[in-house]
């Protein structure tokens, strides 16, 4: 049956899926693997799970055998070719006065192929550095130009967390990044802080930028006071009080005063109904009629 095998490669320091027929491989076993670059050297990483046909599909890689001790011998005799070779191809650079940086060498385990991994700012004609370097080592040379993020990758390092670099580790594409995920997020607009090893901003800025984004969409709860804004509530309470002391006190001062004149208008007015209906009493003087003569 076949057994899924998690296995890590040399390089780039990365780990694969890969399918075996029922070899004995354990934890940290070394492996020969086949590629789309060819055979590879590397190391199990956890020990084989079985998998159905479906997964079996799906991972074209497969293992081929057991790392025997000619293949360690040759691993060993590979890390020191490609040592040499990138000393020899730095000195062919200086050579020719080359405006680009190596950045590694890496051999193919078959040992027919060697690729140059460098950097330049501006494009690079380097054919005549390739015949000389295929006429050097006698094999298929490829020179193959990488941006500063692919090269942090390569290389490798830590970051500013303390753990390995998650491009070198487990990231297989490169992410676009904005400082607006930098904002979203509400930290320091600093670049040296928030850049990583290869002088761009950190990948790990988008890990959560689709969390920020989804709560600054959602509408904001309404927030309690501060002290502030309550002792300003407080002052303006205490203010309104006095006023409307204030008034109550002036309304009942003018509704006490009211009474007296009412009871003077009062007076008045029985004074002056009295008159006519003492008048209107006494007995009214008859006038005499003149007589005409």
């Amino acid at each position: 049956m076949p057994q899924l095998v998690k296995v890590r490669m040399r390089k780039p320091l990365r780990v694969f899926n890969f399918i075996s027929n029922d070899l004995p491989l354990g934890r940290g076993d070394k492996c020969v693997v086949k590629t789309d670059r060819g055979l590879e050297y590397g190391q199990c990483v956890l020990p084989p799970e079985e998998c159905t046909k479906e997964v079996e599909m799906k991972y074209q890689n497969v293992i081929v055998r057991k790392a025997s001790h000619h293949d360690e011998m040759t691993s060993a005799q590979i890390k020191d070719d490609e040592r040499r070779a990138r000393r020899m191809c730095i000195e062919k650079i200086k050579e020719r006065e080359m405006d680009m940086k190596l950045v590694e060498c890496e051999y193919s385990f078959d040992r027919k192929k060697v690729i140059f991994y460098f950097t330049a700012e501006d494009r690079v004609d380097f054919r005549d550095l390739v015949k000389d370097l295929a006429q050097e080592f006698k094999a298929r040379i490829e020179l193959r130009h990488i941006q500063v993020r692919d090269e942090a990758k390569i290389i490798g390092g830590i970051g500013t967390c303390g753990r390995e670099l998650c491009c070198t580790t487990w990231m297989k594409d490169f992410m676009p990044i904005s400082m607006k995920m930098a904002k979203r997020q509400n930290l320091s607009l600093n670049p040296t802080k928030i850049s990583g090893q290869c002088g761009r901003l950190m990948c790990c800025l988008s890990y959560e930028n689709d969390q920020y984004s989804r709560a600054r969409s959602k509408p904001k709860p309404k927030e309690a006071p501060n002290k502030e804004d309550l002792a300003g509530i407080r002052d303006k309470m205490e203010s309104d009080s006095e006023n409307a002391a204030e008034v109550l006190k002036d309304r009942a001062t003018n509704e006490s005063s009211k009474p007296a004149e009412a009871k003077a208008d009062t007076k008045d007015s029985s004074t002056d109904a009295a008159k006519p209906a003492n008048d209107a009493g006494r007995p009214k003087k008859r006038r005499r009629r003149r007589r005409r003569k």
